[in-house]
C-alpha cells in the first residue's frame, strides 16, 4: 500500500532535482563561456563602430547612421550582408581546391579549441601532449591558405597565398616559443 502524503511528494520532488543536479551542473560550466563569448562579440561591435565613427570625424563626413540609432547595428548589417554575398569561383583554376581551402584554414583552428581546458569539468581532450597538439593543428592552417591560392589558377593569388602562408608560419614561430617557455616555467 502506497500511501501519497505531502512529505512524501516533496521527497520525491527532492529526489528528481538530485538527479538533475548534474545537468544543472553541466549547464553552469557553459555560463562562463557564454558570457565570454557575448562580452568579446559585444566588444568587437562597438570597437568597429567607435573606429567607423572616429574616422568619419577625422575626415569631417557622416560616419555610419542607417543601421540602428547612431549607426550601432553598421556591423551586423555588414556581415549579414557578407553571408548573404554570391560565391564566386574561378573558372579557370581548381574549384574543389578553392572551395576547400578556407575550410581546412577556419577547421584547424576551431580544432585546436579542442586541447583547451574550459573548466576543470569541461575538457574536450585531456591529454599529456595538449600543448604540442595544439601547436600541430594550429600549425595546419597556412596549407588551406595555400589551397586557396593555388586552386585559382592565377599567379597574383598564388602569390598571395604564398604570402599569407608565409606570414602566418612566421607569426607562428614566436606564438610556439612562448607557449613552451610559459609550459616549462609552469612544469617547474
Amino acid at each position: 500500500m502506497i500511501i501519497y502524503t505531502t512529505e512524501v511528494q516533496d521527497i520525491n520532488s527532492f529526489y528528481r532535482l538530485e538527479s538533475l543536479k548534474e545537468v544543472y551542473g553541466i549547464i553552469w560550466m557553459f555560463v562562463p563561456i557564454l558570457t565570454l563569448v557575448l562580452g568579446i562579440t559585444i566588444g568587437v561591435l562597438v570597437i568597429v563602430w567607435l573606429e567607423r565613427e572616429i574616422s568619419a570625424g577625422i575626415q569631417q563626413r557622416i560616419g555610419p547612421e542607417y543601421a540602428g540609432p547612431l549607426g550601432i547595428l553598421q556591423a551586423l548589417a555588414d556581415g549579414t550582408k557578407l553571408l548573404f554575398k554570391e560565391n564566386i569561383l574561378p573558372s579557370r583554376g581548381n574549384t574543389r581546391l578553392f572551395s576547400i581551402g578556407p575550410s581546412i584554414a577556419v577547421i584547424s583552428i576551431l580544432l585546436s579549441f579542442s586541447v583547451i581546458p574550459f573548466s576543470s569539468r569541461l575538457i574536450l581532450a585531456d591529454l599529456n601532449i595538449g600543448i604540442f597538439l595544439w601547436i600541430a593543428i594550429s600549425s595546419i592552417a597556412p596549407v588551406g591558405l595555400l589551397m586557396s591560392g593555388y586552386g585559382s589558377n592565377n599567379k597574383y593569388s598564388f602569390l598571395g597565398g604564398l604570402r599569407a602562408a608565409a606570414q602566418s608560419i612566421s607569426y607562428e614561430i614566436p606564438l610556439t616559443l612562448c607557449v613552451l617557455s610559459i609550459s616549462l616555467r609552469a612544469i617547474r
